[in-house]
C-alpha cells in the first residue's frame, strides 16, 4: 500500500518526474493527462511552466523547440485519443458508475462548458483541469465534427504550450535562480487550479439549476 501511495506522490511532483522521468516522461504524462479519462489528476499546467524552466536553466538538457515539439504534439494526440474514445466508447462511459478515477459529475460539468462556449471549449478547456481530459471525449461523445475539432485541438494545444512552457523556458533563461522557488511555483498553479475548478463547478451546478430554455448558440456536430 505504502508503495502505491509513494507512486502516486511522485505522479504529482512536476519536479521530481521532469528530473528523474526526463522529456519522455513529461510527453507520457502530458498524453495521458489530455484525454485517457483516468488522468484527470495528474500534473499539467505547472509541469508545462517547469518543464520550460527546467530547460531554461538547463537542468533538463534539451532545447525549447524539442520540448515544445514533444509536449504539442502529446497534447494534441492526446485529446484525439480522447475524442476517438468519446465517439466509440462514449455510451459505456455515460452509463459508467462513479469511482476513484471517474465521476459523472466531470462529464456534466463538460457538458455545460460546451452549451457555454461551444467548440472553444476545446480552447477555453486546455487551461481547465478535469476539463480539460473530458472535453475531447465529450466531443466524440456529442460526434462532433472532426475537422471542427481538430482545428480547436491544434489550435487549443499550441496557445497552452506556447504560453506555459516558453513562459517557464523566458524565467528559467533569464532568471536562473527561480529553480529554488519551485515549490512556490507548484503551490501557486496548485491555488490557481483548485479555484478555477471549484468556481466552475459552481457555475455549472448554477447553470444545470435553470430552466434550459434557449439552445446553445453554436451548435459543435455539424
Amino acid at each position: 500500500m505504502d508503495q502505491i501511495v509513494d507512486f502516486f506522490k511522485y505522479l504529482l511532483d512536476s519536479k521530481e518526474i521532469i528530473q528523474t522521468g526526463g522529456l519522455v516522461l513529461i510527453t507520457l504524462i502530458i498524453f495521458i493527462e489530455n484525454g485517457i479519462f483516468f488522468g484527470f489528476f495528474l500534473p499539467g499546467d505547472y509541469l508545462l511552466f517547469l518543464s520550460g524552466v527546467f530547460a531554461g536553466t538547463g537542468v533538463l538538457p534539451v532545447s525549447l523547440l524539442v520540448l515544445l515539439s514533444c509536449i504539442f504534439g502529446a497534447a494534441v494526440t492526446g485529446s484525439l485519443t480522447g475524442y476517438l474514445t468519446g465517439r466509440y466508447f462514449g455510451d459505456r462511459l455515460q452509463n459508467r458508475p462513479d469511482s476513484l478515477f471517474f465521476k459523472q459529475k466531470y462529464i456534466e460539468t463538460t457538458r455545460e462548458y460546451f452549451l457555454k462556449y461551444g467548440s472553444r471549449t476545446l480552447i477555453v478547456a486546455r487551461f481547465l483541469p478535469v476539463v480539460r481530459t473530458f472535453a475531447p471525449i465529450l466531443s466524440g461523445l456529442i460526434r462532433m465534427n472532426f475537422r471542427y475539432f481538430m482545428l480547436y485541438n491544434v489550435l487549443g494545444g499550441a496557445i497552452w504550450v506556447v504560453s506555459l512552457v516558453g513562459g517557464g523556458f523566458y524565467f528559467g533563461e533569464k532568471f536562473p535562480w527561480i529553480v529554488d522557488y519551485v515549490h512556490y511555483i507548484i503551490i501557486f498553479f496548485l491555488a490557481v487550479t483548485t479555484f478555477t475548478v471549484i468556481r466552475g463547478y459552481i457555475n455549472a451546478r448554477q447553470d444545470m439549476k435553470q430552466p434550459k430554455d434557449k439552445e446553445p448558440k453554436e451548435k459543435v456536430n455539424e
